[in-house]
């Protein structure tokens, strides 16, 4: 039966033909979790679904500035395709654009019909099918940050600049209503955001994202993301997730809570257990503090990353953990039950959010494989390096530690890590070439 005969597809194209959609945006994640898209009309909807969508492999390994970076399958093999076709599934009327939908795609090679290592999303799946062989089922609740920018005679500068909006709501630190404006879309759109608010800098907000089961949270945060950022370039401004993009603000994380179900229950859950926290949650933890080198290369994934690093600044830069410590690299939430978790407050919102979450749930399920104990956790305010080891403080020294973690590297694959060192090792060296204004400063007016 062709698709074009497909009754699935055909329910599909009938109930966007009747919400006013004629256009079908099949978006899904490079490998640094930017949006690559195509606009597909609903009456050709059927022979995307069937034939796919052709897209160059090397749009995977192109830099943010267009370069196409020499990574294995790209340039090498000719500049070969991907297929990309429609995850009907996903299909999500966008409120702010009408007559156009969003709508996930699927990757394959179509040389050989599997999947690509570069794909993120498929990461994420192949790591969730080594924690089903084991009966478990992890639950993630992303938290990010971004800075809102509006244009200046020089650039980009914060919007509605004034200190001391800290955690509030409102026109106070919001002006023109964005963020009430850009919760309605994200609600409307149907990605589950529960709350919002101007966070600790000026121009910087915080949306929360509701827990849910790891893939569809790590599509909601791509999604997320997405959308911010779009609804911000309407609105003739720029969102970024950058990690660190001013010099007197401190930076943006991507906060991870993490558990794990199995039968129904929170795993992590055991009130008899030290600190209330099963063996299972215990061993966990242990696994991503002994991962937590390696797994910084996909948290803090640029040059700039580690910019946000530092005392004071909350953003973890010491392997440890807390009971409630938010100084911690990771830190226990009070909530046990059906709440219990750990967040991660290793990452920025520069990260991937695929590569991330597959890279936190690969450590942990090491860690209850290995069946290892943590340290005593954190008391008092951290970063005291006489108390915990220092995470790696530069890219290349994160890169070198996520490839000499074989164990963490094994289980995300070695098409994946080849192709991810290779890319971001590029950018080192580009970022090494180039000329920056810091130096220009420093040094044009004095040698």
């Amino acid at each position: 039966m062709s698709t074009h005969d497909d009754p699935d597809i055909h329910r599909h194209t009938t109930r966007l033909t009747e919400l006013g959609v004629d256009v079908v945006r099949v978006v899904y994640p490079d490998l640094i979790g930017a949006d690559r898209a195509r606009d597909v009309l609903v009456d050709h909807l059927a022979g995307a679904c069937e034939h796919g969508l052709a897209f160059c492999r090397a749009v995977y390994h192109t830099s943010p500035q267009g370069d196409v970076v020499p990574v294995a399958g790209g340039l090498d093999a000719g500049l070969p395709d991907i297929s990309v076709r429609p995850d009907l599934a996903t299909i999500r009327a966008l409120p702010w654009e009408p007559g156009v939908a969003w709508c996930l795609g699927e990757v394959i090679d179509p040389a050989t019909g599997e999947t690509v290592p570069e794909s993120p999303r498929d990461l994420l799946r192949g790591v969730l099918d080594r924690c089903a062989e084991h009966g478990l089922r992890p639950v993630a609740g992303p938290e990010l940050e971004y800075f809102l920018c509006e244009r200046s005679p020089t650039g980009w500068r914060r919007y509605a600049e004034a200190p001391g909006n800290v955690y509030t709501a409102g026109r106070r630190g919001d002006p023109d209503g964005h963020l009430l404006r850009t919760l309605r879309h994200l609600r409307d759109l149907g990605l589950d955001v529960s709350m919002g608010n101007h966070e600790f800098s000026s121009g910087q907000f915080e949306i929360n994202l509701a827990h849910g089961e790891a893939l569809d949270a790590a599509d909601r945060t791509f999604l997320f993301k997405s959308a911010v950022k779009e609804l911000a370039r309407a609105e003739g401004r720029l969102a970024t997730f950058m990690a660190k993009p001013f010099n007197d603000e401190g930076g943006s994380g991507f906060h991870l809570h993490l558990s794990c179900e199995s039968d129904g229950r929170n795993r992590f859950d055991d009130p008899s257990a030290p600190y209330g926290l099963s063996a299972t949650a215990r061993h966990a933890v242990a696994g991503v503090l002994a991962h937590a080198p390696a797994l910084t290369a996909l948290a803090n994934p640029t040059i700039n990353s580690y910019k946000r690093f530092g005392p004071d600044t909350l953003a973890p830069w010491l392997i440890d953990w807390g009971l409630d410590n938010r100084s911690a690299m990771l830190r226990i939430p009070p909530e046990r039950g059906t709440g219990a978790r750990f967040e991660l407050r290793l990452g920025d919102a520069g990260a991937n959010p695929y590569l991330l979450i597959a890279g936190t749930i690969a450590a942990a399920l090491l860690g209850i494989h290995a069946g290892q104990e943590p340290p005593p956790p954190l008391e008092g305010y951290g970063y005291d390096t006489s108390r915990a080891a220092v995470l790696p403080m530069t890219l290349a020294d994160a890169l070198d530690a996520f490839e000499a973690d074989a164990e963490l590297t094994d289980l995300l694959g070695k098409g994946f890590t080849t192709s991810y060192l290779a890319y971001k090792r590029n950018e080192i060296e580009r970022f090494h070439r180039h000329v920056t204004d810091w130096e220009f400063t420093e040094y044009a007016h004095h040698l």
